[in-house]
């Protein structure tokens, strides 16, 4: 029964068989099956189905909050008497920033793999906000202030974050000492989604100490993806403001100048969030704490 309700609890989670069995590496036939043999084993209908969705019914809504804490105390109470985390097996599912994952997390990898050579890692790596419970993610890491939700979330620390431009840019325009200096200058827009308004700049005023304000720009490109917001800066479009670890050689190489340090952008905060649940597999809490210790060089207040 253990079995079927893990591949229950992930068809609920993704609203799909097929995703569903790609994700466990199981035959669609074998999830469906195993679904309808719950279904008759509790004698209740718990999926509504039709040819293009897949949505809880209201028992199994029920069924489905309450095995997902039990299936939780059951990978807990397998995993009490290991001694060794190295004995940690199953799938952790993350979703993070692709310059975290680029960055900080994919070359420290192979280290915890061959610490804990019985988990497997499938990493997600998105500007999108991926649905934590729905997509069957373990945990997410998130930067930036959070809204409210019923996820938990473990604080890591602040992102410094700073303005900067390429040289190339700033021996074209100049470059500005002053919050008014600014109307001679561009920012490269950064929005999730296209049609979204652009905040502008954004800034600390230290003569106005309070919360962070923002002074409209005009800009010629408006991207929804961080990477090619890194390289419409370099390549002379306008200002970005970003953390600062992200750029960190490109500051120390001369590529790109910080601008107006006088008035940085607010720190952002980094967290880990996870599903509000009564355990944590053990697995997720070890992944999570190493997480946070591979974060802690680049975070203020870690």
């Amino acid at each position: 029964m253990l079995e079927s309700m893990e591949i229950f609890a992930r068809v609920a989670e993704l609203g799909s068989f097929t995703a569903a069995a790609d994700s466990l590496g199981l035959s669609r036939a074998s999830v469906s099956g195993a679904v309808q043999q719950l279904e008759a084993l509790l004698g209740t209908r718990l999926l509504h189905r039709t040819t293009r969705s897949v949505r809880l019914t209201q028992d199994g809504r029920v069924f489905y909050e309450r095995g997902r804490d039990l299936l939780a105390d059951m990978d807990e109470l397998q995993n009490l008497f290991r001694e060794d985390d190295a004995q940690l097996h199953g799938r952790l599912r993350v979703d993070m920033p692709l310059p975290v994952a680029r960055d900080v997390v994919i070359p420290r990898l192979p280290e915890f793999l061959r610490l804990h050579p019985g988990l497997e890692v499938e990493l997600s790596s998105t500007d999108r906000f991926v649905d934590l419970v729905r997509e069957g993610f373990d945990c997410v890491l998130r930067v930036g202030t959070l809204e409210d939700s019923s996820l938990i979330a473990r604080p890591l620390g602040e992102y410094r974050t700073v303005s900067c431009a390429s040289t190339e840019y700033l021996a074209e325009y100049g470059t500005p000492r002053t919050l008014e200096d600014l109307a001679g200058h561009r920012l490269v827009h950064y929005v999730l989604n296209l049609g979204a308004r652009p905040p502008g700049f954004e800034y600390l005023d230290p003569r106005h100490p309070g919360a962070e304000q923002s002074l409209p720009m005009a800009g010629a490109v408006t991207v929804n993806n961080t990477e090619a917001y890194l390289e419409a800066c370099i390549a002379g479009l306008g200002i970005i403001q970003v953390p600062e670890p992200g750029v960190r050689h490109l500051l120390e190489s001369g590529e790109l100048e910080e601008v107006l340090p006088q008035f940085p952008p607010a720190p952002m905060p980094v967290s880990l969030l996870y599903a509000n649940r009564r355990h944590l597999p053990k697995r997720v809490q070890v992944f999570m704490a190493w997480m946070a210790e591979i974060m802690k060089p680049r975070l203020q207040g870690s």
